[in-house]
């Protein structure tokens, strides 16, 4: 490995060579399993934090590519050890990644990420705007010292009147307009119960980086793609906004239901459970009133979907006192047994326990690295391909643990690593 003392320095940098064997590992032995994976020969650096940038690159390990969670000495990523649902939400988005740490602001730490760097195909960053640039990290740093990185920066907004504001999840979900329909009319407004807008920012972060490595791979040209929490978030919420332009009104709260079907909500049960009951279909309708010993379906103002909307108080007041005749396994097993839309409203509890998802092999096992310690299991990549296996889950890293075997890999002899330790550049 060649390393230099300024990286943005052309004259001191050996010559970029257009890659053609479409990227490498910089340390293969330390993340096994990924061969024979769509992104066995890409590497990832991530500069993330919280949820965003962490869940994209998670996304990207789990089609194989090799991540380096690029952490400060001091800390690392805000959600260390910062409380039980931030310790749960490390423990989830940073499995089969690798963690080294290094302190961007010192020269050492400096030069060693530009040799980091040099070797990747795609670095993510969620840092606030501007904190890229301020680092030297900024996708025109890094494009010096390596002209086919695709850089990913995740973003609350895109350029705009916006672009300097704050952004958390909740800001985007107040102004996409998910938070004035989540909840129940005449009630505050509620925010998802999970990161949604972080979430949606990372899908479509994942989703432009294939596309910026599949364009490098043509082209030998890197890209800087930026990807908005806002403007992910109001994608969700594209046909409320066609709603409104077409029909002048807003939407409103929906509850668990939807103005479209009716009776399409959340009943409660014999044994005060909730249950979602959905029919969509004329059949399906009849079909719940005969497996619930119910005639709604022959009386006159429920005979048809329009009727079903028009008295939908009356409706859900009907469906809701055949419902509660059942407890909730009962009333789970005859609609199902009827071909009705149903589902019991699990909890968390409920879903890591969920018989479906063990027997789908949909959760993965993990060690937590804060809380009560011991392996928890977690969601792994949900999709399946006849053309390549997924990734199995390997632990969250502990900060810093993989940054001996990094630098070894980079070309850092272990007088190097030890003066690198001794002052804290890593």
């Amino acid at each position: 490995m060649t390393r230099y003392d300024d990286p943005t320095d052309d004259a001191q940098r050996p010559e970029q060579q257009p890659r053609t064997d479409g990227g490498h590992r910089v340390a293969p032995d330390l993340l096994p399993g990924a061969e024979g994976r769509p992104l066995s020969d890409v590497t990832v650096v991530e500069l993330g934090h919280i949820i965003a940038g962490p869940f994209c690159s998670m996304l990207l390990a789990d089609l194989g590519a090799e991540v380096i969670k690029v952490e400060h000495p001091s800390g690392g990523d805000a959600v260390r050890d910062s409380s039980e649902v931030g310790n749960s939400s490390f423990n989830y988005v940073n499995r089969n990644k690798l963690g080294v740490t290094l302190d961007l602001k010192s020269d050492d730490g400096s030069a060693v990420f530009a040799d980091l760097v040099e070797e990747a195909d795609v670095l993510i960053e969620n840092f606030a705007a501007g904190t890229a640039d301020r680092l030297g990290v900024g996708y025109g740093d890094l494009k010096a010292i390596n002209e086919e990185l695709v850089y990913c920066s995740i973003k609350g907004f895109n350029e705009g009147p916006y672009e300097d504001y704050p952004a958390l999840d909740p800001v985007a979900e107040a102004l996409s307009g998910v938070m004035s329909v989540t909840g129940h009319p005449g009630q505050p407004p509620v925010r998802c119960g999970t990161s949604l807008a972080d979430m949606a920012a990372s899908l479509y972060g994942a989703i432009s980086i294939l596309g910026g490595v599949r364009q490098r791979d043509a082209s030998g040209e890197g890209q800087h793609v930026t990807v908005p929490l806002y403007e992910s978030t109001v994608s969700l919420m594209g046909y409320w906004l066609a709603y409104t332009q077409a029909y002048g009104k807003a939407a409103e709260p929906i509850g668990a239901g939807h103005p479209n079907w009716a009776p399409y909500n959340a009943y409660q049960s014999a044994d005060d459970e909730w249950v979602f009951v959905g029919p969509s279909s004329q059949r399906q309708w009849e079909a719940m009133c005969e497996a619930l010993d119910v005639n709604l379906h022959e009386e006159a103002r429920f005979a048809t979907l329009d009727d079903r909307r028009a008295n939908r108080e009356a409706l859900d007041e009907g469906v809701g006192a055949a419902c509660a005749q059942f407890d909730a396994e009962e009333l789970v097993d005859r609609l199902r047994d009827a071909g009705v839309p149903v589902a019991p409203i699990n909890d968390t509890q409920d879903v890591v326990d969920d018989p479906h998802l063990r027997q789908t092999d949909a959760l993965g096992t993990i060690r937590a690295t804060e809380g009560d310690g011991g392996d928890i299991d977690v969601p792994r990549y949900p999709a399946h391909s006849t053309g390549f296996d997924r990734v199995e889950n390997t632990d969250p890293p502990e900060l810093g643990e993989d940054t001996d075997a990094v630098l070894e890999a980079l070309g850092y002899d272990a007088a190097e690593r030890e003066r690198l330790r001794e002052e804290g550049a890593v």
